[in-house]
């Protein structure tokens, strides 16, 4: 428990640190808002592809899915807890040197725009850290290690994600590179952050026998709940990730002649 917490601890900020550094003497003309913002994003994206990795590593050990053990399931929720801590202080940053850099700086007034643009994702984070650590690492007991690494690979998203804050901040939405990252984003995000759920009812229903729509009656109602909380915020922001990208690809119709 207390490597991987130390090795969060010093990782994240440190990469972050050394990001930062990289890309002022990289890109003098930035802004400290741009580089900050940046940096957020690249770490974010460096965490999102260790967790996709290690939830792949453990889906692939993990023969039955109640039952069999990967060390990963465990250790890497560790891991995970200084990267939430250290994510809500970075978005704090990024509101801190955005207000900076339009001379408006005061520290009640940023703390209160930070809550109210970061509301759901401080909400996120929160609940992962007093809700579910504690159910991933005491509650659920030695079963279950399976859906512990399914919920790892909803961070696949993340990085294209991140790719098109990135592209926003530096005002390149009109590239196709913009408009490619973007469809990306939609369908990994629907894959790993919606289906992921049916797909960990099916994983279920097929060790025990039953039918996808018989799941949810021969599993614990908690669990039923626990989902349900765990993809309410996913359907939102698929939403508005598609509210995005129809007014991406939207095209004005052509003007009548007069």
């Amino acid at each position: 428990m207390l490597l991987p917490l130390a090795w969060g601890s010093l990782f994240f900020p440190g990469l972050f640190g050394v990001c930062t550094w990289g890309l002022r003497r990289a890109r003098p003309a930035w802004t400290h808002h741009d580089c900050v913002m940046i940096s957020t994003r690249l770490v974010s994206s460096v965490q999102a592809v260790l967790a996709t990795g290690s939830g792949i590593i453990v889906i692939r050990s993990c023969s039955d899915v109640i039952t069999d053990r990967h060390w990963l399931a465990r250790e890497y929720v560790w891991f995970l807890i200084p990267y939430m801590i250290y994510d809500t202080y970075a978005m704090y940053l990024c509101e801190w040197y955005r207000a900076g850099d339009q001379s408006s700086r005061h520290s009640l007034t940023i703390f209160r725009n930070f809550l109210s643009k970061n509301r759901l994702m401080i909400t996120h984070h929160v609940f992962i850290l007093l809700v579910l650590v504690p159910i991933a690492q005491k509650l659920r007991g030695e079963l279950g290690d399976f859906f512990v690494g399914c919920i790892f690979t909803a961070e696949l998203s993340t990085p294209f994600v991140s790719l098109g804050r990135i592209l926003i901040q530096l005002k390149q939405q009109h590239t196709l590179l913009y408009k490619v990252n973007g469809i990306l984003t939609l369908t990994t995000f629907f894959l790993c952050r919606i289906l992921l759920f049916p797909f960990m009812y099916w994983s279920y229903g097929q060790q025990q026998g039953l039918s996808l729509l018989r799941v949810p009656f021969h599993i614990p109602f908690h669990c039923n709940v626990a989902n349900a909380f765990l993809i309410a915020p996913q359907i939102y922001w698929f939403s508005l990730l598609c509210k995005k990208a129809a007014r991406l690809f939207d095209v004005p119709p052509a003007k009548k002649d007069t």
